[in-house]
């Protein structure tokens, strides 16, 4: 039987190994997956949210083990380990609370001699394939929705987290959720693919690469069944010059460099008023240089490194490319002794004198390292926001709340942030445009991806 290893950002060992599921295997989960879910879509919406509920308790329950393992899975800081599991709970939960609200039949007026109502049904087994940066936070989005609405669940989780997937389900069952109705399947890229191809699959919830979503729906093309696409990011900000400053390089700055960068909706462009620019590059910098690369088991570490080293020469590369082409960077790597080549340990980098003309304010970096542009209007940094094949999140720092609101208004970004950044309210839809992807996730609109519209139309005789 095939395997696949997990190897630890931290120290290059090997920190799981696992067995790929074979053709047996495979099977068998889509087989109990399909017979589970006339049964579990029968049950009261109560019934599924009483178990839903069980299950983010057990989820809790193991948060400290939890943390730990994903510590040494993709390399994240333990000292924010817990806030993957804090924020599970935080969406789980009001997903749950809202999904009477978001699963209600839609009555419509009265009209005589019939009544006609229209009913949110499942959509059969959907298949949901999780990437590692949020392992949890990314996962939980489509499959308590997915279960709540009546839908069996299979996961496939990461190869570099593959425990994820384990510690989810395990949860599930704890809280006594029926068999078959949530299952997981550690697959090869060849079997994901068969898998969205079985006649029981009817959605796909991805999160993941441009070039993963072109897979996908490239794999599901001609089965009429939908796919969820939550794909790569170039996210911006704009701080303008009545913007709080302090409040806003805060801002900023974390969100350019939590995760080591490598977040879908992370910051990796700023744009700033010509008046406000050098006093946002001056503490942006001071910022910077107060992070600590280093080991993320160690509590004091702060940024920790890439998931791996091909990952880390990428942004590398990036870096040097763009300086070759005229940026200039304002942070001394020696002062992060961690920062070494051939290691994903990388310290964070700012640059400036940046263009559009470098990959570094055009491509999805994916790391520590943030561009910084002049501006000197906000037309000008609309124009530069907007230009670009990704459109999930953008965020503009201002103390006039009209203002921002005109200038969201003009933002392509699936979501606009005013005065933050970098953060999913569960009650607001995910999602994205152009090459950020399709579909929503999250919010009572999320519900809608995960079910299908049944008419009901009876005359009275």
């Amino acid at each position: 039987m095939e395997r696949f290893q997990t190897i630890t950002p931290i120290d290059g060992s090997i920190y799981v190994e696992r067995a790929y599921a074979n053709a047996d295997v495979i099977n068998h989960t889509l087989e109990n997956a399909q017979t589970a879910q006339a049964h579990w879509q029968s049950l009261p919406l109560e019934a599924r949210q009483a178990i839903c509920s069980k299950a983010v308790e057990c989820f809790v329950a193991n948060q400290d083990a939890i943390g730990a393992e994903v510590t040494w899975m993709m390399g994240r800081p333990m000292a924010y380990t817990r806030g993957e599991v804090a924020g599970f709970e935080e969406r789980a939960t009001h997903m749950i609370n809202i999904a009477p609200h978001a699963l209600a039949p839609i009555e419509l007026p009265e009209k005589s001699g019939f009544r006609r109502y229209i009913k949110r049904v499942p959509l059969g087994t959907v298949f949901v394939i999780a990437p590692w940066n949020y392992p949890y936070l990314t996962a939980v989005n489509a499959i308590v929705p997915a279960l709540l609405a009546g839908n069996t669940v299979i996961l496939k989780h990461s190869a570099q987290t593959p425990l994820c997937a384990e510690r989810m389900v395990a949860a599930f069952v704890e809280a006594g959720i029926p068999k078959g109705v949530f299952q997981y399947l550690h697959l090869s890229h060849a079997d994901t693919e068969k898998v969205m191809q079985h006649d029981s699959i009817r959605h796909v919830a991805f999160t993941g690469s441009v070039p993963g979503g072109e897979m996908v729906e490239r794999t599901v093309a001609g089965r009429f069944i939908s796919a969820g696409l939550e794909l790569g990011g170039k996210d911006p900000a704009y701080i303008c010059q009545d913007a709080d400053i302090k409040n806003a390089v805060e801002t900023v700055i974390d969100g350019a460099f939590f995760n080591s960068g490598q977040s879908c909706c992370g910051m990796e462009r700023l744009y700033v008023h010509e008046d406000v620019y050098d006093d946002v590059v001056n503490q942006s910098i001071d910022l910077v240089k107060q992070y600590k690369l280093g080991r993320p088991d160690n509590p004091e570490t702060t940024l920790g490194p890439l998931v791996r080293t091909a990952s880390a020469d990428f942004v590398r590369a990036q870096a040097q490319e763009a300086i070759e082409q005229g940026a200039k960077a304002l942070i001394d790597a020696s002062q992060f002794p961690a920062d070494q080549a051939g290691t994903p340990y990388l310290a964070p980098q700012l640059l400036v004198n940046v263009t559009h003309d470098m990959r570094v304010m055009t491509e999805e970096t994916f790391g520590p390292l943030l561009g910084i542009q002049k501006v000197k209007s906000d037309d000008e940094a609309l124009h530069l926001m907007n230009d670009s094949e990704f459109g999930l999140t953008a965020a503009i720092f201002t103390q006039d709340e009209d203002r921002g609101e005109q200038l969201a208004e003009r933002a392509e970004a699936g979501t606009v942030f005013l005065n933050r950044c970098d953060y999913l309210d569960p009650a607001l839809a995910w999602v994205g445009v152009k090459n950020s992807g399709r579909g929503c996730t999250l919010s009572q609109v999320g519900f809608e991806q995960l079910t299908r519209p049944k008419s009901f139309h009876f005359k009275r005789v």
